[in-house]
C-alpha cells in the first residue's frame, strides 16, 4: 500500500493512531525515534543493554502530517515492521497495557517475549483466542491493523458482539 492509501485507511477523526514497531525489523529504529522525537515508549521496562535497545518493541503515537509518520508509512509495507492500532486512551495507558502483554510465562514459570507486534504473529494469534482472551488482549484498543501475508494490504481486526471480525482494507 502507498503512504496515501495507508493514511486514508488508518487515520480518522474519532480516535488516535498508534503503532508498535519492532526494533529487530526496523533499521536503526532507536536512532530514528531519537532524531524525530515522536511520542514513544520502549515496551521493555527498565534500563536495557545496548544490544536490546535495537531489538526492543516501541510504542509510537503517529500524528497525521508528521515527518516520522510519513517515513513509517512510506517504508513499512511488506516488511513486517509492526502493527497499528486505534485507541482513544493515552500513551501512558497504552504503554501499561502492552507492557503487560509482551512477557508471557509457561507452566514452569519460564518467561518468554510474546512478539504480538509482529504482523505474522498477530494474524495467527487473534483468530485462536477465546472471547475472554480477546477482551484482555484488546483492552482499550478498538482496532488492530496488520499487513496481510503478501504485505500488499491491511487487515483490520476488531471486536463486536459476535467476537473477532477481520476485514481486508484496500
Amino acid at each position: 500500500m502507498t503512504k496515501d492509501e495507508l493514511k486514508r485507511n488508518l487515520f480518522d477523526d474519532r480516535t488516535r493512531l498508534f503503532c508498535v514497531l519492532d526494533g529487530a525489523a526496523v533499521p536503526k529504529l532507536p536512532a530514528r525515534l531519537y532524531e524525530a522525537r515522536p511520542a514513544n515508549h520502549c515496551l521493555f521496562p527498565g534500563e536495557l543493554e545496548p544490544d536490546m535497545v535495537y531489538v526492543a518493541p516501541y510504542l509510537v503515537h503517529l500524528a497525521p502530517d508528521n515527518e516520522f509518520t510519513d517515513w513509517v508509512l512510506e517504508n513499512c509495507s511488506g516488511k513486517n515492521w509492526g502493527i497499528f492500532f486505534h485507541s482513544q486512551h493515552s500513551m501512558t495507558e497504552m504503554r501499561k497495557h502492552f507492557r503487560g502483554l509482551v512477557k508471557i510465562y509457561d507452566e514452569n514459570a519460564k518467561s518468554y517475549i510474546f512478539r504480538f507486534y509482529d504482523p505474522r504473529v498477530l494474524r495467527k494469534y487473534l483468530p485462536t483466542c477465546t472471547p475472554q482472551e480477546l477482551e484482555a488482549f484488546f483492552g482499550k484498543v478498538t482496532n488492530f491493523f496488520a499487513e496481510n501475508e503478501e504485505g500488499k494490504s491491511l487487515l483490520n481486526f476488531r471486536l463486536d458482539n459476535d467476537g473477532l471480525k477481520v476485514a481486508e482494507l484496500e
